[in-house]
């Protein structure tokens, strides 16, 4: 694929049933010739929305991934799977299946700040190792339980005794996988997720994703090609600081500034100590930084 001069920006891509996210992202990078990653892990089993970073844009995906991701899923009930999802093997059946009502009366439960447990098969690390790695030996990891947010969740349909439909805004960390297991288990049955799609991450959404395979037959990319998105989609909800052509140059060798400007001061003195900013100078994005010491320290410059 031919690259029109230097590319950054993000490609929003609606990932295909069966792949891995690493092999898009592979296939992306041979396809553009430039350094590439994603913004949140997609299993094999899920589709839908992948952000794929591309040059200077790479620099930003912690900030992608923080954002809440939308999720579409259908529950299969009865069936305890080692994966939590269709893939793994069966290690439990129930005959016992929960009503409309039952399910309505139970998701409450599972809104706001809750303790959830990662799935087995995940890549959380255990001593250094994923543990979908130990899982695949003979003394699979436990993981304990840590705190993840779910913002919404809803039920769209019953499409049959044995399926449920649900839609989720959920924040950093959290397993869809391992919501349907936890459903499962508070309803009296098993659970697993038999079919999963992801509709956006951040401010990424659906609409903005082209099919995978589009890639390689356009065989052209550029930076007006309509669908490379500005790095800055993913600093939704960062606070952004527009700076003097001497602290943007200063930013730009990797040199601590303290804003100049009686406006710059106005904007950064309501920001906490920590806080990561964006600095710009004339609509350009210039770097990352953080509020420390009454100054501010580059994160990630943006060479563009």
């Amino acid at each position: 694929m031919k690259v029109d001069g230097d590319l950054h920006g993000w490609l929003v891509i609606d990932k295909p049933l069966g792949l891995t996210s690493s092999r898009v992202v592979e296939i992306v990078r041979r396809s553009t010739g430039t350094k590439v990653g994603h913004a949140g892990t997609l299993d094999p089993l899920a589709t839908g929305v992948l952000p794929i970073a591309v040059g200077e844009a790479t620099k930003t995906t912690a900030y992608a991934m923080s954002g809440y991701k939308r999720y579409r899923f259908r529950i299969r009930w009865g069936i305890a799977r080692a994966t939590d999802d269709r893939e793994g093997e069966i290690v439990g059946e129930c005959g016992s299946r929960p009503s409309h009502e039952a399910i309505e009366a139970i998701l409450p439960r599972f809104l706001g700040t809750i303790s959830q447990s990662p799935p087995a098969y995940s890549a959380v690390k255990v001593n250094g190792r994923r543990a979908y790695a130990l899982a695949r030996t003979d003394a699979p990891p436990s993981l304990p339980p840590r705190p993840v947010e779910i913002a919404e969740l809803r039920l769209i349909a019953l499409p049959d005794r044995d399926h449920a439909d649900c839609e989720a805004c959920v924040g950093k960390g959290t397993y869809i996988r391992a919501l349907a297991r936890d459903l499962g288990a508070a309803l009296g049955t098993f659970a697993h997720i038999a079919e999963l799609r992801r509709l956006s991450v951040g401010r990424f959404t659906e609409n903005q994703a082209i099919a995978l395979d589009s890639i390689a037959e356009c065989g052209h990319i550029s930076a007006d090609c309509g669908y490379l998105l500005p790095i800055e989609t993913a600093l939704d909800g960062i606070p952004a600081l527009v700076l003097t052509e001497g602290d943007a140059a200063r930013l730009r060798n990797g040199q601590r500034v303290t804003p100049a400007e009686p406006g710059e001061w106005a904007h950064f003195g309501r920001l906490d100590e920590g806080t990561v900013v964006s600095a710009w100078h004339r609509q350009v994005l210039v770097a990352l930084v953080r509020i420390e010491s009454g100054g501010l320290r580059p994160v990630r410059v943006i060479n563009l």
